[in-house]
C-alpha cells in the first residue's frame, strides 16, 4: 500500500467544480497519468500503484461526484457529469497531455472522453487509454443481486440497508479467491464510501448502468476507432466484468492490447498491483 490511509486522506488538495468540493492527489513527474476510479469505492484504490506508476508519471486522481471525500449531492448524477468533472481538474492543473488508467464506473467515463477526442468536444490532449474490469460492453456486464435492486424503482430502499457488513459480504464477492481483501482493508474502503453519508446515495451512483445502455452506440464506436491507443488488462475470475467480458474485447477490439490476469477478480490495481503497475508502464511506454 502506497501509505496509511490517514496519509492518504490529509494528502488531498481541493478544488470547486460546479459548486462542489471535489478532492484530487498528485504525485511523481513525467508524462500526465488521469487515474479514474470505479464504483462504489474511490482514488484510494489507487494506493497500491500509487507508488510504482509514480516513478514515470505525473498521477493525477480524483475523487468523484459522490465518491470518497468530494462532496455528495442528492441529484444530478451522470458519466457525462463525471467527465466534465475530470477535464475541468485538467484544466485546473493546466494539463495539456495525458494518458489514462480506468476501472469500473471510472471505464465509461475513459469511454466519453476518448469519444470526445475523436468528434472533437473535448479531451484532445488524451494519449493512450489502460482499461481494467469494468462494463465497457452493456451486455457484458453482469450486475450484482445488489446492483439489479439498485436500480429498480425500490432502489433507496437498498442505499437504506447498506451497512458496513452488508457492503464486506457484496464487494469480496467480486474478488479472486485468494486476494480477497481483509478486514482492515475493508474498513478502509467502507470508512470512504460512508464519508458524508455516501452509502445512502448508492442507488443514485447507479445512474451509470442505464447511461451505458443509452450511449454504448457512441462508446463501443469509441473503442473500435481508437484501437491503437488502448488495452485491457482483465481479471478473469470477476463474476462481473472478467474473461467473458476479456473475450468479448479480444473479439470486438482484434487491434487492441489485452492482457488477463487468470486469478484475480474485480480489482486488479488492489488485488495484483506489482502485475498492473508493470503492464501499464509498459503500454504506456
Amino acid at each position: 500500500m502506497h501509505s496509511s490511509i490517514a496519509d492518504w486522506r490529509a494528502g488531498a488538495s481541493y478544488f470547486e467544480f460546479e459548486g462542489l468540493q471535489i478532492a484530487y492527489w498528485q504525485a511523481g513527474t513525467g508524462k500526465s497519468l488521469l487515474l479514474v476510479h470505479g464504483f462504489p469505492t474511490c482514488s484510494w484504490d489507487w494506493a497500491g500503484v500509487w507508488q510504482a506508476l509514480s516513478a514515470g508519471h505525473s498521477l493525477i486522481a480524483c475523487d468523484m461526484i459522490g465518491f470518497g471525500l468530494s462532496d455528495k449531492p442528492k441529484g444530478k448524477y451522470s458519466i457525462h457529469r463525471q467527465t466534465d468533472l475530470h477535464e475541468a481538474l485538467l484544466a485546473h492543473l493546466s494539463v495539456n497531455e495525458w494518458d489514462a488508467l480506468v476501472h469500473d464506473y471510472g471505464v465509461s467515463v475513459g469511454q466519453e472522453l476518448l469519444a470526445r477526442k475523436l468528434d472533437g468536444t473535448g479531451a484532445a490532449g488524451l494519449g493512450r487509454m489502460v482499461f481494467l474490469n469494468g462494463g465497457i460492453f452493456p451486455d457484458q456486464h453482469r450486475a450484482l443481486p445488489i446492483q439489479k435492486l439498485g436500480t429498480s424503482p425500490v432502489g433507496f430502499i437498498v442505499s437504506q440497508m447498506m451497512s458496513r457488513k452488508r457492503f464486506g459480504q457484496s464487494f469480496s464477492a467480486v474478488f479472486g479467491q485468494d486476494t480477497k481483501p481483509s478486514e482492515q482493508e475493508l474498513d478502509e474502503f467502507w470508512s470512504l464510501i460512508a464519508h458524508k453519508n455516501g452509502h445512502r446515495i448508492f442507488h443514485k451512483l447507479l445512474h451509470y448502468i442505464a447511461d451505458r445502455r443509452t450511449h454504448q452506440q457512441r462508446w463501443e464506436a469509441a473503442l473500435v476507432a481508437s484501437q491503437a491507443r488502448i488495452g485491457l488488462i482483465n481479471g478473469a475470475v470477476d463474476p462481473v466484468s472478467g474473461k467473458h467480458a476479456y473475450d468479448r474485447w479480444c473479439a470486438t477490439l482484434p487491434h487492441a492490447k489485452h492482457h488477463l490476469l487468470p486469478d484475480v477478480g474485480h480489482y486488479p490495481q488492489v488485488e495484483a498491483p506489482a502485475e498492473v503497475s508493470a503492464k501499464t508502464l509498459e503500454w504506456l511506454g
